[in-house]
């Protein structure tokens, strides 16, 4: 316990008063520090003197300066209680913080300066990181209650350590899932080319003091594996922001694919649930090198070297986790794991499109594309061995009777005949397909209309239900899950219903049989030439997908399951360079859909995201940077607004994102001085010295623009200048 003991009256003489307060045993070693340091430090700050004998500290002057030495030494014991060691600096610090005006009042709101300077952050290898200033636990603390948080304050405060501390914390808790370090190479106009060396020894001086922080806060052994893994990017701002695609990349929205190049904010596009989501930003990147992502299922896009991915990878499923996001470049020779594919991407669910009305039912427009005659020269006809096709068929076609001519064949005739009061009228069925287009088409021409394509998930499942039951049947394989197959001999009718399949969630891998040199097939005894190359689709749909409607087909496939569709990378090549866009998306994952269903990422989730020296961006920068903030991230941008390097007058960012964002909710804009530097005791001497130099600078300034008024100007107005 410790306690204070008034020395009796004061003294007339000199009006000095005496205390006397007990330490424990336990705390005064941490107390005195080592060689008798902290009590020497304590003995040059304070008016008071300081005695010690044994356990027993007896403060002796005026009652105001014994009053604050025994507020200063009982904050420095409960520091030593707590088990930490009082240094020289803990107590400067301690007096700097009680001689402030408000003390008392900080002292209320749990600021003392024991609770200031016992807030452990971090600790590895016996070296604790704590913040050493009122102003430095305030912005600790902002950082942990707020979403974006701006570190604004001069060399030496902390802002970067800190910040770098507080994001190896949350890494180790879990609570984010990686470390995003960024600044900006303005020393190098952020053209890097001109530099000698590889890419990162390029830009290896810009980011070393960022580094250094990590080292001393991780074990430097697993630094490398962890930026290998992803866990730990550092990169220059002009690199993390060029996530891009080509401008003349397809991406998907709730009317089809669009040019990414030709999106702007407020458009909608698709997210990985196949709902439309909002894009939030668009920042064209210039030119840049690209490569192209192939899957093994044969779709492929264009992405920037830094493009983000979200990948799954055999270890990930292992242990149970959601996944992970890496560039495009992190990918490059790692795409194999013991022969099989690494890195698996999510699959979009069944796109959600806008419905729309359709002139002929969708599985009987399926069921037609598979076995029908649509040359329109003839009565359209439709071909199966299966009754309950022909059943169906006919029940979808309301206008429509089918006249069984062989044990095959069937016609589809107009209820009533073709002539009505001697006037011959158009089959229903020839009129829809003319207007389709379909008329004349033949089985190496057919395809299924746009008006189909682009519809609501229920319209594309049912005409995908048509093809299968028509042309297409389930691969069953012992202790296998069952696969579709699909064949065609048209082009473009192959193409859509991969579309098909990839739109409602699946995969197709598509293989070709080539007509030349294939063994003719047989009817009835007689040889029939294969014509046209024969299309083979391998597909997989996702649970809850019933591919058909023909029983038979059906229980087949439900007997042994349909299995997990899956889209692995296959390749990533190089692909020259173009010129490129990136986009930022509303969606909870932030994932959206490019070309052939696959789905990229674009946006920092789960992240935690420091931008130092941020004074040396460009307002389009920063706005750039504060909307890649995805969710269940936190950014803290720092920066030093003194000590701008932007070339010529440009504006810095970080001068005005104050203005722009000042009122908004969980932004917090935290400002440290002179009084937090943390590095040698001077360089905060040397900060309130450059300070004082500009403040007299301006005064100086001020008075010369004050005296001098236009010669040929009213008297008044001189005389004004002149009192100024």
């Amino acid at each position: 316990m410790t306690g204070t003991e008034p020395g009796g009256p004061i003294d007339a003489r000199d009006g000095t008063v005496r205390s006397r307060m007990v330490v424990p045993d336990a705390a005064l070693l941490a107390l005195l520090g080592s060689s008798d340091e902290s009590l020497r430090t304590a003995e040059d700050a304070l008016t008071a003197d300081v005695h010690v004998r044994g356990n027993e500290l007896t403060l002796t002057g005026l009652p105001a300066d014994v009053a604050f030495a025994e507020r200063v030494f009982t904050e420095l014991i409960t520091l030593a209680e707590r088990g930490q060691q009082v240094t020289g600096d803990a107590v400067r610090r301690t007096v700097e913080m009680l001689s402030d005006e408000g003390a008392d009042d900080r002292e209320r709101l749990g600021e003392s300066p024991a609770e200031v300077l016992s807030l452990d952050i971090l600790s590895r290898r016996g070296k604790t990181i704590r913040p050493k200033t009122l102003n430095q636990k305030r912005y600790v603390d902002s950082i942990d209650s707020n979403t974006i948080v701006f570190g604004v304050g001069p060399a030496g405060t902390g802002k970067t350590y800190l910040a770098m501390a507080k994001a190896v914390q949350a890494l180790q808790a879990k609570t984010v899932n990686r470390i995003i370090l960024t600044r900006p190479a303005v020393e190098a106009g952020e053209r890097l080319g001109y530099l000698p060396g590889t890419l990162y020894e390029k830009i290896d001086p810009y980011l070393r003091p960022l580094y250094d922080a990590l080292h001393d806060m991780l074990d430097p052994d697993s630094i490398p594996k962890l930026m290998a893994a992803g866990t730990i990017e550092v990169a220059p701002l002009a690199y993390m922001r060029g996530r891009a695609q080509p401008v003349d990349t397809p991406v998907l929205t709730p009317d089809g694919f669009r040019r990414i190049g030709s999106l702007r904010v407020g458009d909608m596009v698709t997210g990985s649930d196949g709902r439309p989501t909002p894009v939030l930003g668009v920042h064209p990147q210039g030119n840049k090198e690209v490569f192209r992502l192939t899957t093994q299922d044969g779709a492929s896009t264009l992405a920037c070297g830094e493009h983000l991915w979200h990948v799954r990878t055999p270890d990930d499923r292992r242990r149970g986790k959601d996944g992970r996001v890496l560039q495009t470049r992190d990918m490059l020779g790692k795409l194999r794991w013991s022969h099989a594919h690494r890195y698996e991407l999510p699959l979009v669910g069944a796109v959600q499109s806008p419905e729309q009305d359709v002139p002929m039912d969708p599985y009987a427009l399926g069921l037609l594309l598979g076995d029908g005659c649509l040359t329109t020269t003839t009565t359209p006809a439709f071909a199966t061995k299966d009754p309950e096709l022909a059943e169906a068929l006919d029940a979808a076609l309301p206008d429509i009777e089918l006249i069984r001519r062989t044990e095959v064949d069937y016609v589809l005739r107009r209820v009533g005949g073709g002539g009505r009061g001697g006037v011959i009228t158009a089959n229903p069925v020839t009129a829809i397909l003319r207007d389709l287009g379909l008329a004349g088409t033949r089985s190496d021409t057919k395809f299924v209309p746009a008006g189909y394509l682009n519809n609501s998930a229920e319209v594309r499942l049912a005409v995908l239900q048509g093809l299968l039951d028509s042309d297409g049947g389930p691969v069953r394989q012992r202790g296998r899950t069952c696969r579709i197959q699909y064949t065609s001999c048209s082009d473009r009718l192959r193409d859509d219903v991969m579309y098909l399949v990839r739109s409602l969630g699946g995969v197709a891998y598509a293989r070709t049989r080539t007509a030349e040199g294939r063994r003719p097939g047989l009817a009835k005894g007689r040889p029939v030439h294969n014509r046209s190359d024969a299309h083979v689709l391998d597909i997989r749909l996702p649970a809850g997908l019933a591919p058909f409607r023909l029983t038979r087909k059906a229980t087949a496939y439900d007997a042994d399951g349909g299995g997990r569709p899956m889209r692995f990378v296959e390749s990533i090549e190089p692909a020259g360079e173009a010129d490129c866009v990136c986009i930022s998306v509303a969606a909870a994952d932030s994932l959206y859909v490019t070309e052939d269903f696959i789905v990229t990422h674009n946006t920092l989730n789960d992240a935690f995201i420091i931008l130092d020296e941020a004074q040396n961006t460009t307002p389009e920068q920063m706005k750039m940077f504060l909307t890649r903030l995805g969710f269940g991230s936190r950014i803290v941008v720092t920066g030093d607004v003194t000590q701008i390097d932007l070339p010529g007058h440009a504006k810095s960012g970080l001068q005005v994102v104050r203005e722009i964002l000042d009122g908004v909710d969980d932004v917090h804009f935290a400002t440290l001085d002179s009084a937090d530097v943390v590095r040698h005791r001077l360089v905060g001497d040397i900060v309130d010295a450059y300070a004082r130099w500009d403040a007299a600078g301006e005064r100086r300034a001020a008075m010369s623009a004050g005296n001098t008024a236009p010669r040929n100007g009213p008297p008044q107005t001189r005389q004004a200048g002149r009192r100024r």
